[in-house]
């Protein structure tokens, strides 16, 4: 049970979960690092309102596509791959894969060599809509980020790259 927040004026003793005990409420909201985490989560919610209305449009949901894409242009992979290269958690995945099997868009199947796994494969009406819906949506996208320039971009890459790093 998460240990409920101390609602006294008086000063926790010790919160293990707080890493530097000098740093209060106050000082928190003021680390040097919040206004670039606070423009990181804005950009995260404005890509996401232009990015997920056209995907809707497109038929699909927000996972759903990324796993289409994802096993777009692949003889197929297994789930841990899959859970791996798209930006679904492993427990969403299953359902993600049921529903789009449910459309008649992957199969599973079990290869000869290893009857434990399953090789999640696009069918041929899977294949034809992946054709269809990721060459749309990247022109979608390319609208917006045709703004930027190759410099620009190639920043945004490194700035993004490099704030993955920290957290791997």
């Amino acid at each position: 049970m998460p240990k409920k927040a101390n609602l006294t004026s008086e000063k926790p003793k010790s919160d293990p979960h707080n890493l530097d005990p000098q740093l209060d409420a106050q000082s928190a909201a003021c680390q040097p690092f919040m206004p670039a985490l606070r423009e990181l989560a804005m950009t995260y919610q404005a890509f996401c309102s232009y990015d997920e209305p056209h995907i809707r449009e497109l038929g699909l949901t927000p996972p759903q596509f990324d796993v289409l894409c994802t096993l777009g242009n692949t003889a197929g992979m297994f789930m841990n791959q899959l859970a791996e290269k798209t930006l679904v958690t492993k427990g969403t995945l299953t359902g993600i894969v049921d529903r789009l099997e449910q459309k008649g868009l992957v199969r599973r199947e079990v290869p000869p060599e290893n009857r434990r796994c399953f090789l999640i494969v696009l069918t041929p009406d899977g294949d034809r809509v992946f054709r269809d819906v990721f060459p749309a949506h990247i022109s979608y996208l390319k609208q917006r980020f045709d703004r930027l320039g190759s410099a620009e971009l190639e920043q945004i890459y490194s700035a993004l790259h490099r704030l993955r790093q920290i957290f791997d």
